[in-house]
Parts: structure tokens; C-alpha cells; sequence
């Protein structure tokens, strides 16, 4: 009995590949629109944090002590023996460990006490990298032709090890800021809503969390934090403080010190988040219009290196061929 073979291209079976292909199709439209379905908030967690902090501090659960502070913000004392082994060897400044935890603050981390890891990691990881490329370059000659790019090659792996952490931190902080910026907006447009529908500033930005968890993410977990903390710190100037703190973007601080000085003075809020929001879109425009305004200049490289060859080709490949034919015959 002979088996039936189907059509075949380069030697696999077509009905074959095509009901793969299919059935990866199908699977991937399934997993979209799961995930579609199920999506979760993804500020829920943070939310849940955040309100049972609130609620700890207005039952009176933690204490004054520094026992009891250490407690709530620490879980090991690896931050301890670290900064007592820095402070040992005389490397640890104040103004050093501020700068490291106003980084960790623009790049979303919460717990100031990493600030000491990431400095002893500046330190220990120049070592540990520039000892691994010493093994690899010098002690096992990975690369035996190399003569002056050894050398290179050990300084960019001491170069990375110091300047790796603080570039990663960095590049957090940068996505972050843009991902804030963008719904910047949006949410002062949302504050101007829930200020003249008569609402608090603390239950103007916790609703406005809520409204813009799901699209910004980062501003909504800011705006939440705030919330929190307009709810149960002794001066509201410290809790919009803190967002500027957190937050490393001009137009933030710009709504912070209009915040401040509305409450301060008493001025109408919703008219100057009016004025703040029509300035941030015209400047998110103006961001816009540079993109397109560089994109001509941007494009000619490409347009020369893969678009004009191909264009010569197809226009001048007919009548070139057409030409050998005649001089050939």
C-alpha cells in the first residue's frame, strides 16, 4: 500500500508546515486574548501596601523608637555589616549614600538602605570583573593574538563592574521618568475634573491613581503614594514634597510648588492645574513636532544604504538586461 505524499518546497511537506504554523496561530490568539481578559492592576498590590501602612499609623502601631523604625524598614542586617565595613574603610560619605538613594527614589525602589549595597557593589565588582578578565585574558589567552586590546579589554571590564550598577539605575530611572511624563497631562486634566466636582486634594489624587493605574502605571503608583501620605502626615507640604522627591521631571515640581502654593495662599486650584495641563500638552506637542521635524534627516541614511539601491535595481535592472541580451547576440 503506498503512502500519499502531499506538495513539497525545499523538501518539507507544506500541508504539514502550514498546520503547524496554524495551530501557533491559533495558540497565539488564544494567549491574547487571555491576557486581555485576565489583565490585573497592576498598582493593586502597592495599594493594598500602602492602606494597611495608613492603617498601622492611625492605630498608633509604630512606635517613636528607632528599634521599631529599623524593623519596619529593614529585614536583614546585611545593610548593616556593609556600612559598618565601608565605614571601616573610610569610603562611605553622607553626601554619597544621599546621591545613591535620590537615584533609587527616580528609579522606583523605596527602600533607601540599598543605597549602601550599590555602593559596595562599585567597589567589589570593579575587582571581581577586572580578576575574571585577567584570568581569561592573561591566564588562560583566550584570545592569543591580542596585544593592546587586552589591555583595553581589562579597563572596559574594571570601567563596567564600577559604572555598571549606577548605568542599569540610571536606565531604570530615565524609562521611568519618560513613562511619568507622558501621563503627566492626562492626570493634571483628571485633578481639574475631581477639584471642581468638589473633591479633597488627598481623594482628587487617590481617585486619579485609581483612573490611571491601569494606562501609567508609575504615575498612578505616585499619585497613590500621595494620597497616603497627604491622608496622615502632619504637614501636606512634605507629602507634595516627597513627590518631587521621587519624582525626576521639571513639570512635577512645577505642580508640586503650584500645589503648595494653593494651599498656602488659598488660591483656585482647578484654574491653575488648567493653565499647568494646557502647558504640558503644548510642550508634549512641541516634543512631537521636533520627532518629525528631525525624521527627514534621520531617514536619509537609510534611505540611501537600502532603499535607493533597490529602487536602481528595479528600474535599471530590466533595461540592463535588456542590453547584454543585445550585445551578447
Amino acid at each position: 500500500m503506498e503512502s500519499s505524499t502531499g506538495p513539497t518546497l525545499l523538501g518539507f511537506d507544506v500541508i504539514l508546515v502550514g498546520s503547524i504554523l496554524a495551530g501557533i496561530a491559533a495558540f497565539a490568539v488564544i494567549f491574547a486574548i487571555y491576557t486581555a481578559v485576565t489583565i490585573k492592576d497592576p498598582m493593586a498590590k502597592r495599594v493594598k501596601a500602602l492602606e494597611g501602612r495608613r492603617e498601622e499609623l492611625k492605630l498608633g502601631l509604630v512606635t517613636a523608637g528607632a528599634k521599631k523604625r529599623q524593623s519596619l524598614v529593614r529585614k536583614t542586617n546585611t545593610t548593616d555589616k556593609v556600612r559598618e565595613t565601608l565605614g571601616n574603610m573610610k569610603v562611605l560619605q553622607d553626601s554619597q549614600v544621599q546621591m545613591m538613594q535620590q537615584k533609587l527614589a527616580w528609579a522606583g525602589f523605596r527602600n533607601k538602605e540599598v543605597a549602601v549595597i550599590l555602593i559596595g557593589l562599585r567597589m567589589v565588582l570593579p575587582i571581581v570583573f577586572g580578576s575574571i578578565a585577567a584570568i581569561l585574558l592573561y591566564g588562560i589567552e583566550i584570545y592569543p593574538d591580542w596585544q593592546f586590546k587586552r589591555v583595553a579589554a581589562l579597563a572596559f571590564a574594571v570601567f563596567a563592574g564600577y559604572k555598571g550598577p549606577e548605568i542599569y539605575l540610571s536606565n531604570i530611572a530615565s524609562k521611568r521618568t519618560d513613562a511619568i511624563r507622558k501621563g503627566l497631562p492626562d492626570a493634571l486634566d483628571l485633578l481639574v475634573i475631581c477639584a471642581e466636582a468638589g473633591l479633597t486634594v488627598d481623594a482628587a489624587f487617590n481617585r486619579v491613581a485609581k483612573e490611571l493605574g491601569r494606562a501609567y502605571p508609575e504615575l498612578g503608583d505616585e499619585f497613590a503614594l500621595t494620597a497616603i501620605e497627604l491622608s496622615f502626615l502632619n504637614e501636606r507640604k512634605k507629602a507634595f514634597d516627597n513627590l518631587a522627591y521621587r519624582v525626576n521631571l521639571e513639570a512635577v515640581k512645577g505642580v508640586v510648588t503650584t500645589m503648595v502654593q494653593t494651599e498656602r495662599y488659598g488660591t483656585p486650584l482647578a484654574s491653575a492645574l488648567r493653565v499647568l495641563s494646557a502647558e504640558f500638552r503644548n510642550e508634549r506637542m512641541m516634543r512631537a513636532e521636533e520627532k518629525a521635524a528631525r525624521l527627514p534627516a534621520i531617514m536619509t541614511v537609510p534611505l540611501i544604504m537600502f532603499i535607493l539601491p533597490v529602487l536602481f535595481i528595479v528600474i535599471l535592472g530590466p533595461a540592463a538586461c535588456s542590453i547584454a541580451d543585445a550585445f551578447s547576440k
